[in-house]
């Protein structure tokens, strides 16, 4: 066991649990409004993001409400976007069973999708119209899954109607990561069969990486195809752009 991934376990486990005992506190202190939710949530997310030891790059400018849409590599995903901006997100519903984890995301005020349910996405279609109108913006990751990497998957248009009918501004975003030595992004992605637990214990052990975050401009869309396929587009661009930069 290499001391490294010893020390960053131990110290993921106490921020873990000062972050629960922050929650109480947050509670304590009055009604966890969504707000209240996604600013506990950025808190966490930093010391969870500092325990690891990860360093981070933010380029654009976060935005402050509409949708936010970007392609999916990993559960570290989830951490740096709600350490760069306050929040929510829709998730798979598996992740509501996860222990622990799916305590902090149902506490962050995540709406969980079964998307083999058609009765579950309109649920959720409908919650995401009222959050709309809401204080904080609302980011799901249209490829419906994480991926290696290695190419962006087609997007899924459903969730960009709310967007769409109530003229809210949709924000595209890149996440890219960087392992110093050289070993390709896709060792660092959680996709596929791949358990989580394992995955988790070998990212621990993963010697230095920092991650890059893009954020585009906000866009209205009249039509919920062309919102996938523009912010496809731009997503792309993002990452191709930062294999430039790489090089």
């Amino acid at each position: 066991m290499s001391l490294r991934r010893f020390r960053r376990a131990v110290a993921l486990g106490l921020v873990l649990i000062l972050c629960l005992l922050r929650l109480v506190t947050f509670r304590l202190r009055g009604p966890l409004t969504l707000k209240r939710r996604a600013l506990w949530l950025q808190s966490s997310a930093h010391l969870v993001i500092a325990s690891l030891g990860i360093r981070y790059r933010i380029q654009g400018q976060p935005p402050e409400s509409g949708l936010l849409v970007s392609n999916h590599l990993s559960y570290l995903d989830i951490v740096l976007y709600a350490a760069a901006l306050p929040c929510c997100f829709v998730s798979k519903a598996e992740i509501g069973s996860w222990p622990l984890f799916g305590l902090f995301a149902r506490a962050g005020g995540t709406l969980f999708v079964d998307r083999s349910s058609r009765v579950s996405a309109e649920q959720v279609t409908e919650q995401v119209a009222e959050r709309l109108k809401g204080p904080v913006p609302i980011l799901f990751f249209p490829e419906g899954t994480s991926t290696d990497g290695s190419r962006l998957l087609r997007f899924h248009s459903r969730l960009y109607n709310p967007a769409v009918a109530a003229a809210a501004p949709v924000t595209a975003a890149s996440i890219r990561y960087v392992i110093e030595d050289g070993t390709p992004e896709r060792e660092l992605c959680w996709f596929g069969d791949a358990l989580f637990l394992p995955h988790l214990w070998k990212a621990l052990g993963t010697r230095g990486f920092f991650v890059d975050v893009q954020f585009g401009e906000p866009h209205i869309y009249a039509d919920r195809r062309i919102a996938a396929d523009r912010t496809y587009a731009e997503i792309e661009a993002m990452r191709n752009q930062g294999v430039l930069e790489l090089q």
